[in-house]
């Protein structure tokens, strides 16, 4: 605030430049180590991110609480940079990751190519909140503002699925919205890519194993992009949504 009341309203040229601010921000706890005796770590998360033998993460239940890094500083530690995880496959946000052929991840790159390369510079998005608790509404909210000006980069919020490129789902998959979530993919044209935007929309986050969600938006829909976080931060929806029109790799590169 004090920055913009000074120099006035800087807006971020990320991707186009490196953003040191986007550096600062907190990702989903990662595992640093594997002790010989891992004990109990499964009971540190509320969410059963956390498997042993070896110590591996599940980022797409990690809910940021923080209880594993308080407590096993010298297993757990946070991960930094605030465009990721996103990944175009589920088990893509087990860390480290579990073994997946290198042909099964290329297929699934050249799929979503193939669908991209159709949308160019002016791509709309329509957002459904399927049982969000409202924490990634605000981050969605901030790329509207003149910090982050989403449509700098020709991605527009629509209202109407009629016109929309990307569904972009938050929420853990409330029973009460698959049919509405559903009537909105079916009434989209194609090519169509589906995102789903934080821990709740990946896995179900708290509430997965209640009989109030289906655990997820990915049983529902057909789930192009996977993005981890409690919330994801502006810069890794907007990471994901780029990637989601082909204007950058999963990797961070360029596309076009």
């Amino acid at each position: 605030m004090l920055r913009g009341l000074r120099d006035g309203v800087v807006t971020t040229r990320w991707p186009a430049k490196p953003d040191a601010y986007a550096d600062t921000w907190r990702g989903p706890a990662r595992p640093i180590s594997s002790p010989a005796d891992p004990g109990d770590l499964t009971r540190l998360c509320p969410t059963g991110a956390i498997s042993v033998d070896p110590v591996r993460v599940d980022t797409g239940r990690c809910i940021l609480c923080g209880r594993c890094v308080a407590e096993r500083p010298g297993v757990f530690a946070w991960s930094e940079g605030a465009t990721g995880p996103a990944a175009l496959t589920r088990e893509q946000l087990i860390i480290p990751e579990l073994p997946e052929t290198d042909a099964a991840v290329a297929a699934v790159r050249a799929r979503l190519a193939e669908r991209t390369t159709a949308l160019r510079r002016s791509v709309h998005v329509r957002h459904v909140d399927a049982g969000s608790d409202g924490s990634e509404e605000w981050e969605i909210q901030a790329l509207l503002g003149p910090v982050y000006d989403i449509h700098r980069l020709g991605v527009f919020i629509t209202a109407s699925p009629r016109h929309a490129d990307v569904l972009l789902v938050t929420g853990a998959g409330s029973v009460g919205m698959s049919g509405p979530l559903r009537t909105t993919y079916d009434g989209m044209p194609d090519p169509k890519v589906v995102i789903a935007t934080g821990t709740d929309a990946v896995s179900g986050g708290l509430l997965a194993g209640s009989d109030q969600v289906t655990g997820g938006v990915g049983a529902t829909l057909p789930v192009d992009i996977w993005l981890a976080g409690s919330p994801p931060s502006p810069f890794a929806i907007l990471n994901a949504l780029l990637i989601a029109i082909g204007y950058l790799t999963p990797d961070g590169k360029r596309s076009r």
